[in-house]
């Protein structure tokens, strides 16, 4: 009876086996590439659209949406609270809260007012969702922005807002008109990039 030898792989065949692995190892990690690019991308269409809804509704009807103390005239939609109306801030309510049934908080009600007037898409004051899962919300005098209307977006990571700051500003966390919101809910101080202290949360100024 002959005895069967063992077998091993060439060097051919081990050669083949590495270069298949590399090329899957490689598109997967382009396809990842291209689907955080695709975000990126949807972030910045959205920033850009909701700064058009902004200016528009501002043109249309000479108030700001949220502010406007006419809403009901104008949109049909829910009136800001009486005693910060029309003062031509969006200045009340958390911009990262969605808008309470009781609540007349100008952040929330800039959603509703530009989707009543055709804007964007959709209805109600809920605040939009982004690209990477997080919120979008709009509020006055964030982050060392004083004297600004911003618009934050809530769930950004850092290598993220790195690439979206240097898009639209100068890349740096803590300085000119896209900034970093901190642990404390403020600008970031004491970092010069996208690290410690950043809370995934990134707001562009108006």
């Amino acid at each position: 009876m002959k005895k069967q030898l063992q077998r091993g792989f060439t060097l051919v065949e081990i050669a083949i086996v590495l270069v298949i692995i590399g090329l899957l190892l490689g598109g997967a990690l382009k396809g990842q590439e291209m689907i955080q690019n695709a975000k990126i991308k949807n972030i910045k269409r959205d920033f850009d659209q909701y700064v058009a809804a902004f200016y528009s509704y501002q043109d249309r009807y000479r108030t700001l949406a949220g502010d406007d103390a006419a809403a009901d005239t104008h949109v049909g939609g829910t009136k800001p609270a009486a005693n910060k109306a029309g003062n031509g801030f969006i200045d009340t309510g958390a911009w990262d809260t969605d808008l309470a049934a009781s609540d007349a908080n100008e952040s929330g009600l800039f959603w509703e007012h530009i989707r009543a007037a055709g804007l964007i898409s959709g209805s109600g004051a809920n605040l939009p969702t982004n690209a990477m899962g997080g919120k979008v919300g709009i509020g006055y005098g964030l982050v060392s922005l004083t004297n600004s209307h911003v618009f934050c977006f809530s769930g950004i990571e850092a290598e993220t807002a790195v690439i979206l700051d240097a898009s639209y500003d100068d890349g740096d966390a803590k300085t000119g008109a896209v900034r970093g919101i901190g642990g404390d809910n403020g600008a970031l101080t004491d970092k010069s990039d996208y690290t410690g202290n950043y809370k995934n949360q990134l707001c562009f100024q108006i």
